[in-house]
């Protein structure tokens, strides 16, 4: 006998609204909770532009240094001096590109003639930037090697503030002040979410334009981050190997003057370093894992036991049903996995509506939800669609689906199959 699971899982439905509600409601805010918490660990590490290549990065955001005179437990933990990159990261020959920028935009004051001064963030980069992350210009170009090298105030904004600017975001090689110094426009390009915590701001300039070149302490440590872009995944394990060789060369110069640098197991993939915070410990992956898979269990378990004892209410109204079908031959396995299917259908409604709220959710609050936490810029996240949804979105929503069914559904099935036919049929429990 065919059955058509949808048609009964809407009758199924129909015959019990209140109960139905409630069931769809649970499982619609049990998937809508555990996709907030997916998305919020999602944003720091799924590519998009202009950070496309986050699957293949290596990132040195922080650097580690002790000396012998500090004793064994004192060290120096932030970014790093331009001494520290020119020596290890600008020597590096196996990676695509290698890019320093600084840890975290600053404000600036920008200004035109005739016109308010206002503030934005910008970054201090170099020119491999532009190599590394993917803008989308749309005027002019990014600044070169020879503009960094030379440390020519130029500047690449973003279509927001180039418009706040010049009333058009067709600025090149317009000029405006920067901190009271006069920049000169290389390119604009589209606005970027501060979610794009490596390559966020509202406008680009050479490090080497600022007084950020120069600055350091600890000889070797300063204000720059490095990513490093290998051509392929084949590639990093060649690419740790040139890195730990270079770092080894750099430490015996360092060792003169007492320094010792502390690696870390530097450097790290993005969802090392989204979940690597603070420069002073070494990565815990395996407990950051564990909370996860918690922190997913108990959002799963809890509204599972709670549709489980409704599913089985269902269930038990339905029992002459099960017992008519039972005395025409249906097979107990028949009907446990009509009934999972029935009820996995339901859920499956349930987890696209839970979907649909957390996208809805994160387009409306995203900017408190999902903003950076320390260093956080002075504007709003921005949240586009293409940010929260990737198809891992979607595949963890039905993963978290059939098991929130499996769960919720197994133990009344099974029960359900295993009813008297006798009892069923006269309306004894």
């Amino acid at each position: 006998m065919k059955i058509n699971y949808f048609r009964q899982a809407w009758s199924s439905i129909k015959q019990e609204p209140v109960v139905s509600a409630v069931s769809l409601a649970g499982t619609a805010l049990a998937i809508f909770l555990i996709m907030v918490v997916v998305m919020i660990e999602e944003v720091k590490t799924a590519p998009f532009a202009p950070e496309s290549n986050r699957d293949r990065w290596l990132v040195q955001k922080y650097a580690s240094i002790t000396n012998e005179s500090w004793g064994t437990d004192n060290s120096s933990n932030g970014g790093m001096g331009f001494n520290l990159v020119k020596q290890v990261f600008y020597r590096m020959e196996i990676p695509e590109a290698v890019t320093a920028y600084t840890v975290t935009p600053s404000t600036g004051l920008f200004s035109v003639p005739s016109q308010a001064p206002f503030c934005a963030e910008e970054l201090s980069t170099d020119a491999g930037f532009w190599k590394v992350m993917d803008f989308t210009f749309i005027s002019g170009k990014p600044y070169t090697q020879e503009d960094f090298e030379a440390g020519l105030p130029v500047a690449v904004l973003s279509e927001s503030t180039a418009r706040r600017l010049f009333q058009t975001s067709d600025a090149a090689g317009r000029e405006f002040q920067l901190n009271y110094v006069t920049f000169r426009v290389a390119g604009v390009v589209k606005d970027v979410s501060n979610l794009a915590t490596a390559s966020y701001a509202q406008a680009w300039i050479p490090f080497t334009s600022t007084s950020t070149a120069d600055f350091s302490w600890c000889d070797y440590m300063g204000p720059l981050s490095v990513t490093i872009l290998p051509r392929d995944e084949a590639d990093v394990p060649a690419i740790r190997k040139e890195y730990d060789r270079l770092f080894a060369e750099l430490g015996d110069e360092a060792k003169i003057n007492g320094w010792k640098f502390i690696l870390r197991e530097r450097p790290y993939t993005q969802e090392v370093t989204a979940n690597t915070p603070w420069a002073s410990v070494s990565p815990d992956m395996s407990g950051v894992y564990r909370r996860r898979i918690i922190t997913y269990l108990i959002l799963l378990l809890v509204p599972a036991v709670n549709l489980s004892s409704m599913t089985h209410s269902r269930l038990r109204r339905r029992a002459e049903e099960i017992g008519v079908r039972r005395a025409f031959g249906a097979r107990r396995s028949v009907i446990m996995t009509d009934i999972f299917l029935e009820n996995l259908i339901i859920t499956l409604f349930a987890g696209m509506l839970g979907l649909l709220l957390s996208l809805g959710f994160g387009l409306i609050f995203g900017g408190t939800v999902f903003a950076p936490g320390f260093g956080t810029s002075i504007e709003s996240t921005g949240i586009s669609l293409r940010i929260l949804f990737h198809w891992s979105t979607f595949g963890w929503t039905m993963l978290f689906c059939f098991l929130l069914n499996l769960l919720s559904a197994g133990l009344p099935a099974l029960n359900a199959s295993r009813i008297n036919i006798v009892n069923a049929l006269t309306g004894k429990r």
